[in-house]
């Protein structure tokens, strides 16, 4: 499955209302890790097609950085129900971000 792209004005209906459970990547143009990170999550994203992988630019999306507290990039949570059931900060390796997975 493809790595989604999310706005604001998409958020909720995307990633809160989804029935998948959401791996959700804080990110942005600048940041090297975050980078790093863009190819292991496009692997996540091929090898579990039950979860939706999806990314939020911290630089187009502010508000949405804030509202998940985002201090550092990369970082990641794992929602189910819209509910955050796990998270991670900084560059991991695909095993580490798999077993953050249910």
């Amino acid at each position: 499955m493809a790595v989604f792209h999310i706005s604001k004005e998409d958020f909720n209906r995307e990633v809160l209302e989804s029935e998948q459970v959401i791996l959700l990547d804080f990110w942005a143009d600048w940041c090297g890790p975050c980078r790093m990170l863009a190819p292991i999550l496009d692997e996540v994203a091929e090898e579990r097609p039950d979860v939706k992988v999806c990314k939020v630019n911290v630089d187009e999306a502010p508000e949405l950085a804030k509202q998940f507290r985002v201090i550092s990039i990369p970082s990641l949570f794992v929602l189910e129900k819209g509910k955050v059931i796990a998270q991670a900060v900084g560059v991991k390796p695909k095993e580490q971000i798999l077993n953050l997975l249910p």
